[in-house]
Parts: structure tokens; C-alpha cells; sequence
């Protein structure tokens, strides 16, 4: 995304790297760590400012960098921490994991925090693999359960996973990037073994 300019850096696509690249086993390149630390200063995990921040890299992008924090960066810079194992965590990544989880719960996993009778995403409620940018309940609650997080207000968003389950116990894709990869995931509108997996583990738990 940007071409790797320094302008074209964004939180949903930083988070998504980290996540792989530490999955790949490169949490000790200083690279990652560089990557880590923007993470902690940079991302966004307020409820909405009085005024807009200024200097790099908040003028650029105001969906990403807007009056309020972008909810998929911040799901994928947790989504990032959950692979720094506890022992590597410094100070600075369980205040981010810390900001983060309250973020997520204040606004009820996918509800307008200010007006939580409003749905803040719709897609979030449509289930896709790979998510890539986006993301949807059932990553954001495995995030949580992952971090050992189980909250009343968690309890609305399980529920609409129950609800989209098939007469077959599975659950249909009905969000997906096919045709923007080299091989197609499975097709839309069809169960999906992923998310069918990805809902029957946050069931478990």
C-alpha cells in the first residue's frame, strides 16, 4: 500500500505485516521491532478528539487518521500482538493490547460506541475469508478470547454468530476478495470450512 512511500503508511496494513512477518519468525529483525514500535506511538485506540492531530502520519488518510480511532487498525494492530508471546511484550505493548481491548469493548464489538443501538459496521456482521483490511465479529472476538477476555457485552456479537449458523452446523461466506489473488478461497455464498472453524473455536471458548 503506497508503494512502501513514507506518506502511504496506514494502521490496518502495519498490523496485518507485523502479524505475518512475526508469524514468519522475524520478531527479532530490528525491522519488526521498528514496526512494533510505530504501532505503540502512532496507532489510535481514542473514542473520537476535539481536534484533528497534526504532522505525519495523521494528514494523510481520514478514514485512517480521522476525529476517531479506525476500528480495523485497530483490530489488526491487536491482531499483531497476539503473536508477541508474553515474555517478549514490552510496557509499551500491554498499554497498546490494554487501549485496544477497552476500544473494542466500549463499542459492544461492533456497535457505535456513543449510540450503541446503532450498528457501526454492517459488514462486520457478514462473514469473509480472507479478511485481509476488513475484518468482522468473529475476528475481533477470537482476538479477545485469545487476550482471555470474556465480557457481558461480547455476549450480543456470540449470539449473531449462532444466529447465521446453517441447518448443517456451518457457516456461509458471504463477504470475500476473490478474484484479487492468484487462486480463489473457496466461493461466496457457500459454507465455508474457515469460518465455520473460526466460529466453532470462539464457541468453544
Amino acid at each position: 500500500m503506497g508503494g512502501g512511500r513514507h506518506s502511504g503508511v496506514i494502521p490496518c496494513l502495519t498490523g496485518n505485516m507485523v502479524f505475518s512477518f512475526i508469524r514468519l519468525g522475524y520478531l527479532q529483525d530490528k525491522r519488526l521491532k521498528k514496526a512494533i514500535n510505530w504501532i505503540i506511538r502512532y496507532q489510535r485506540f481514542d473514542d473520537g478528539i476535539n481536534e484533528k492531530l497534526s504532522g505525519w502520519p495523521y494528514e494523510k488518510a481520514e478514514s485512517c487518521w480521522g476525529k476517531h480511532a479506525c476500528h480495523m487498525g485497530v483490530v489488526k494492530s491487536l491482531k499483531a500482538f497476539t503473536e508477541i508471546p508474553i515474555r517478549a511484550r514490552t510496557m509499551g505493548i500491554n498499554l497498546s493490547i490494554q487501549k485496544g481491548i477497552e476500544y473494542i469493548l466500549k463499542h459492544h464489538i461492533y456497535k457505535k460506541s456513543h449510540h450503541l443501538d446503532e450498528i457501526s459496521k454492517p459488514g462486520w456482521l457478514r462473514f469473509g475469508f480472507p479478511l485481509m483490511y476488513q475484518t468482522d465479529i468473529l475476528e475481533i472476538l477470537s482476538i479477545l478470547l485469545y487476550f482471555n477476555i470474556k465480557d457481558n457485552c461480547m455476549k450480543e456479537a456470540i449470539g449473531k454468530i449462532i444466529s447465521q449458523q446453517t441447518d448443517h452446523e456451518k457457516w456461509i461466506m458471504k463477504n470475500t476478495f476473490n478474484g484479487r489473488f492468484i487462486s480463489n478461497i473457496e466461493q461466496k455464498g457457500n459454507p465455508s470450512k474457515w469460518i465455520t472453524l473460526r466460529a466453532l473455536w470462539i464457541l468453544k471458548q
